[in-house]
C-alpha cells in the first residue's frame, strides 16, 4: 500500500477519497486555487498546496503543476477523483511517465473508452448493443444533420469527449439541428477541449442504468451490480438508486456480463462505470451501451450500500498492485439504496445554479464517508461560499434500507430535516420528486421530471397563515433577545390599561400583504402544552393588497387590501429559530432563519420563504423590477445573438452566459430595438451586471 497520495481534484471527492486514505494509514496532500483556500477539503488532507487561480484552468487542470507538487511532497500516486482530469489520458501517461502511479485506468484504456465514437465502434466488434447512430469522423455540420435526417428523430448530439450531462442536446425537428449543434459544440470546447459530436437516436421512455465495474493488474474483473440512474435534469442526475427497480435476475446477469466484457476488452484497470440506455417496451425491456464513464462515479456510494464494499479502498489496493479482494461469487445484493444530490440551483428558474454563503447548513444525524442508514457526503461547511467557478452539487444524501419503500420513507425524512439558507437549492425539490406517483410506483425514465412538472414546480407546501406567524413570531424572538426584563419590553406586548396591536409588512410569491395582531385577552387553552411564560396568544388579522385604482378623476387611490385571514392564534418560542405554533385547528413545530429581510421557514410538511419587509430600510429606495437583461449570475460572456440596432421581439435569444459549466441564455423581456451592449464575447460578468440596453419601440 502507498504510504502518501496526492488528490488532484476539490470538494467532496477529495474529501471521500482523504477519509479512507486516513483509515487505512496513507498520508495525503491536498492542492487548492484560490477561492479553496479555506475549504473543507484543504483542512482534512495532512498536507495542502498552493496550486493557482479560481478558474480550473489556472489550477485544478494544471496537469504539470500537479505532478511537480506530487513529486515535491514524496507522494507515490495520484489519485484524480472525478472530473478535472480523472479521465485525460494525457494526464494519466503523464504520470506514469514521471514515475506516480495513477489511481485509475491506463491511459490507452481511457483513450479507448474516452471518445465515445471509437468506444461505440469496439463495443460493436465486442459484440455489445449499440443504439443506432452516428460516430465516425466526419464532423461536417451538413452531414451530420444528413445522418440525424436518416436516423430520424428525436436525435441526441453528444460531445464525444463528454461526461456528466455537459456537451448534449435534444434535436427535435431538422430545423432546429444545427443551432443545437453549435451550442453543444461551444459547450463542449469549453468543458472538454475537444469538439466533437456524435449522433444517436433519441430512445422513447428510455432508462439510464448502468454497472459498476472493477479490474485488477492480474486480470480480474467483477461487477457490483447497477444503479437507475434516469431521474435527471439538463442530462445530469438527480437521484441515483440500487439496485433499480424492475431489473431481474437474468437482465442483471446480461447486463454485468456485458460491462465486464467491456472492461476487459480494454484491459481496464481500477473503478469504471458503463451506462446503458435501457429503452422501456411493453413486455420487455432492451439495453444499449451509451459509453463508459472510466472513473469513479458521483453516485457510486449507492453501490457500496449495497454491497458493503468502500470502493475507494479497492482503487487504492487495485493500483498498488493488489487483486480484488472479491471474486462475484462473494458479492451480493443487500437491501436497497438512494442517493440524492443536493445543489445550489433554483428548480423554478430552470434550474439555475446559485452562488452564495452557506448562511445555515443543518443535517440529519449522519454518517460522513462511510455506509449506514442514512450517510451525507460534502465538501462543505456552515459559512463556506459557493462560488461560480466550479460544480453546484453541495452535498450527497444517501439512505439504505432493507426495502425500496422503507429507503424512500429514510430518504424523504432526511430530506426533511436538512436545513439550507443562504443560496437556492434542490432540498425542497427532491422531495417532490420522492412523493410523486412515478417515482414513489418505480415509474422510471429520464423525462420522469418533465412528466410530474404540475407537482414539482412552484409548489408552496405551507400554508399563508403558517408562514405569517412564524415570521412574525421569529421577529419577536429576535426583539426579546435585544429588550430588558421589565414586562413593557417583552414582545407578547403586555399593556397596563390598553390593548396591544402591531402591523408588519410582508411580501410572499411576488403578492404585498400586510398582518396585523392585537391581544388575545379571553384565550381558553385547553391544550395542557399551551401553557407558560413564553406562550404568546394573539388574534391575527393577515390583508392582501390589492392593485391601485383610479377614481373618475384619473387620480390614483390608494391601495385597498381585502382580508384573506383572521382567526386566533398562538405561538411559543424556544429561541429565534424554533417555534410551535398553534393554528387553524392544528399544531406545527416550525424552525426559521432571517437571511436579507426573507425569513426561510421548515416544518415536516416542506418549506417555503416570506418576506418581512422593514419599511425604514427601503425608505428613498428604488423599487423598479430587475429585468432579464442583467446577468443571473458571475459567468463569462459566450456570445451575443443581436448587434446594436437590431430590432427585437420578446422571448428573442439576446446573449448567452456560461456558468458553472452550463450555458444560459438571456431573452429579450420585451419588444424593442438594441441600444447598446456593455460586455463583449469572451467578457467575464458579475451578478446582476447589465449585458445590454433594449429600447422600445415607440
Amino acid at each position: 500500500m502507498f504510504s502518501k497520495i496526492l488528490i488532484a481534484n476539490r470538494g467532496e471527492i477529495a474529501c471521500r477519497v482523504a477519509a479512507t486514505a486516513k483509515r487505512l494509514g496513507v498520508s495525503t496532500v491536498a492542492v487548492y486555487s484560490d477561492a479553496d483556500r479555506e475549504a473543507k477539503h484543504v483542512a482534512v488532507c495532512d498536507e495542502a498546496i498552493y496550486l493557482g487561480g479560481s478558474a480550473p484552468k489556472d489550477s485544478y487542470l494544471k496537469g504539470d503543476a500537479i505532478i511537480g507538487i506530487a513529486l515535491e511532497t514524496g507522494a507515490q500516486a495520484i489519485h484524480p477523483g472525478y472530473g478535472f482530469l480523472s479521465e485525460n489520458a494525457d494526464f494519466a501517461q503523464a504520470c506514469q511517465d514521471a514515475g506516480l502511479v495513477f489511481i485509475g485506468p491506463s491511459a490507452n484504456a481511457i483513450r479507448a473508452m474516452g471518445g465515445k465514437s471509437e468506444s461505440k465502434r469496439l463495443m460493436e466488434s465486442a459484440g455489445v448493443p449499440l443504439i443506432p447512430g452516428y460516430h465516425g469522423d466526419n464532423q461536417d455540420a451538413q452531414f451530420l444533420q444528413q445522418q440525424a435526417d436518416s436516423i430520424g428523430y428525436p436525435v441526441l448530439i453528444k460531445a464525444s469527449a463528454g461526461g456528466g450531462g455537459k456537451g448534449m442536446r435534444i434535436v427535435e425537428k431538422s430545423s432546429d439541428f444545427i443551432d443545437l449543434l453549435d451550442s453543444c459544440r461551444r459547450e463542449a470546447i469549453t468543458s472538454f477541449g475537444n469538439d466533437q459530436v456524435l449522433v444517436e437516436k433519441y430512445a422513447l421512455k428510455p432508462r439510464h442504468i448502468e454497472i459498476q465495474v472493477f479490474g485488477d493488474t492480474h486480470g480480474n474483473y467483477v461487477h457490483l451490480f447497477e444503479r437507475d440512474c434516469s431521474v435527471q435534469r439538463r442530462h445530469q442526475k438527480v437521484l441515483e438508486e440500487a439496485p433499480a427497480p424492475g431489473v431481474d435476475t437474468a437482465m442483471r446477469q446480461a447486463m454485468g456480463t456485458a460491462a465486464i466484457e467491456a472492461a476487459r476488452a480494454v484491459d481496464y484497470v481500477g473503478a469504471g462505470t458503463v451506462e446503458f440506455i435501457v429503452e422501456q417496451r411493453e413486455d420487455s425491456m432492451n439495453f444499449y451501451f451509451m459509453e463508459m464513464n472510466t472513473r469513479l462515479q458521483v453516485e457510486h456510494p449507492v453501490s457500496e450500500a449495497i454491497t458493503g464494499v468502500d470502493l475507494v479502498e479497492w482503487q487504492l489496493l487495485v493500483a498498488a498492485g493488489q487483486p480484488l479482494p472479491k471474486i462475484q461469487d462473494d458479492l451480493a445484493i443487500n437491501g436497497h439504496a438512494i442517493e440524492a444530490r443536493i445543489c445550489a440551483e433554483n428548480p423554478d428558474n430552470n434550474f439555475l445554479p446559485a452562488t452564495g454563503t452557506l448562511f445555515t447548513y443543518q443535517k440529519p444525524e449522519h454518517s460522513t464517508f462511510n455506509i449506514t442508514d442514512v450517510r451525507i457526503d460534502d465538501g462543505v461547511r456552515e459559512g463556506d461560499v459557493i462560488s461560480p467557478f466550479y460544480d453546484s452539487m453541495i452535498a450527497k444524501l444517501i439512505v439504505h434500507a432493507p426495502t425500496r419503500e422503507q429507503a424512500l420513507a429514510r430518504l424523504d425524512r432526511a430530506l426533511a430535516q436538512t436545513r439550507i439558507v443562504g443560496l437556492p437549492n434542490n432540498v425542497a425539490f427532491l422531495r417532490y420528486i420522492l412523493n410523486t406517483d412515478s417515482f414513489s410506483k418505480a415509474n422510471l425514465d429520464t423525462a420522469l421530471i418533465e412528466r410530474e412538472q404540475d407537482k414539482l414546480f412552484d409548489q408552496h407546501p405551507l400554508g399563508l397563515s403558517t408562514l405569517v406567524v412564524t415570521a412574525i413570531a421569529q421577529q419577536l424572538a429576535s426583539e426579546a433577545t435585544m429588550q430588558g426584563l421589565d414586562p413593557f419590553s417583552k414582545p407578547t406586548g403586555f399593556r397596563a390599561y390598553s390593548d396591544y396591536t402591531r402591523s408588519f409588512s410582508l411580501v410572499y410569491d411576488e403578492q404585498s400583504y400586510s398582518a396585523r395582531i392585537s391581544n388575545w385577552h379571553n384565550a381558553s387553552c385547553t391544550d395542557s402544552k399551551k401553557s407558560g411564560d413564553n406562550l404568546s396568544n394573539f388574534t391575527l388579522v393577515i390583508g392582501q393588497e390589492i392593485a391601485n385604482t383610479q377614481d373618475d378623476s384619473n387620480i390614483n387611490v390608494a391601495a385597498q387590501t381585502k382580508t384573506v385571514y383572521e382567526g386566533q392564534v398562538s405561538y411559543d418560542s424556544s429561541d429565534a429559530h424554533n417555534h410551535t405554533l398553534w393554528l387553524e385547528g392544528a399544531r406545527i413545530s416550525a424552525q426559521s432563519w432571517v437571511n436579507n429581510e426573507t425569513v426561510h421557514v421548515f416544518t415536516d410538511s416542506g418549506r417555503d420563504e416570506i418576506t418581512l419587509v422593514d419599511i425604514m430600510a427601503h425608505v428613498g429606495q428604488d423599487t423598479a423590477a430587475v429585468g432579464s437583461l442583467k446577468s443571473p449570475m458571475p459567468g463569462q460572456v459566450v456570445a451575443f445573438k443581436v448587434a446594436v440596432g437590431d430590432t427585437v421581439e420578446k422571448g428573442e435569444p439576446l446573449a448567452v452566459i456560461e456558468a458553472m459549466k452550463i450555458e444560459h441564455t438571456i431573452t429579450a423581456p420585451t419588444d424593442g430595438v438594441v441600444a447598446e451592449l456593455l460586455f463583449a464575447a469572451g467578457d467575464l460578468v458579475a451578478d446582476g451586471d447589465e449585458l445590454l440596453r433594449i429600447d422600445a419601440e415607440g
